[in-house]
């Protein structure tokens, strides 16, 4: 059964055929043009500029198609060859930086930035933090109030994520194994961490679009949370690390729900109802269970 998979439409199909059409295009002119010249080489070898180079494989496997072409023929499929895979291979440098294929330059530094704590541990808040201990121990020092204008918990736009969610965005190649092994999207709900981080580098360019355009203060009422990325995508999200480790170059797309989940939840205050519950009961009885810590064993006395 073939998924949904509307974060594939438009510019991102058209991106996924011109790669290829122009990798065929390439090297269709590269192994033109070798056995262009291997011709020349075999039926005239002193035929300036041409000399002897040695062969190519599979090249050379191309060169009794064109053993009677004219040497005038042969010469203009050479050089057509030449010319077209050079201002082929400029033309695609300029496009890389706009396509997917991105990732083949920054993969590298994103596999080398790759987060080396235990896997599925969250990042602490430092002010979350100090209340909690502050809970736990009303002796403790109270921590110093920053000045300047409050934190944000969680992520709402691009703008609030870290710079290793950013590469990681700029560096999916869309192959999309990480929707292929999400549990949420093959039961049909609609988190995709491929879309995940589609949406977090189309609202990265918007956000850079717009400050060519109107300045760094410019805030144009949208953000990535919301216009890009639904409430319902994050809450499907199991957390199970699933998407984590089926990416090849081992982005994090649970890095960026865990952020704007956290939006959801400690400043906009909509998590579900069930979710609430389960804060409250780990709030009063520390589990997520509505039993005291004093009856948490009593179910073994009655067995006994």
């Amino acid at each position: 059964k073939r998924l949904n998979m509307p974060e594939l439409n438009k510019f991102p199909r058209m991106d996924a055929n011109i790669i290829p059409i122009t990798e065929i295009i390439l090297m269709t002119a590269f192994l033109t043009l070798d056995a262009a010249d291997q011709t020349i080489q075999a039926k005239h070898f002193l035929y300036p500029p041409y000399f002897q180079t040695g062969e190519f494989y599979f090249s050379s496997m191309l060169v009794p198609a064109f053993i009677n072409v004219s040497m005038k023929h042969l010469v203009l499929m050479e050089r057509t060859g030449w010319w077209l895979h050079i201002l082929g291979i400029f033309a695609f440098l300029n496009y890389l930086p706009f396509s997917k294929h991105l990732h083949i330059l920054l993969s590298f530094p994103n596999t080398y930035y790759t987060r080396l704590k235990a896997s599925g541990k969250f990042r602490n808040m430092p002010e979350i933090a100090a209340e909690v201990q502050l809970m736990l121990n009303p002796d403790a020092p109270v921590p110093e109030t920053p000045t300047g204008e409050p934190g944000r918990f969680g992520a709402k736009d691009a703008t609030d994520l870290s710079w290793r969610d950013i590469l990681g965005a700029y560096s999916c190649t869309e192959c999309g194994r990480c929707t292929s092994v999400c549990p949420a999207n093959i039961t049909a709900k609609k988190l995709s961490p491929r879309k995940i981080m589609m949406d977090t580098r189309d609202r990265v360019e918007e956000l850079g679009r717009n400050i060519d355009a109107h300045g760094a203060d410019f805030k144009d009422e949208k953000s990535l949370l919301g216009d890009y990325i639904s409430h319902e995508e994050i809450l499907a999200c199991t957390t199970c690390q699933a998407c984590v480790e089926a990416c090849p170059v081992n982005i994090d797309p649970l890095s960026i729900i865990v952020e704007l989940r956290r939006y959801i939840i400690m400043e906009e205050a909509k998590s579900p109802g069930e979710w609430n519950v389960m804060f409250s009961n780990t709030e009063n009885n520390q589990a997520p269970w509505q039993f005291s810590p004093q009856d948490r064993f009593k179910w073994a006395d009655d067995i006994n």
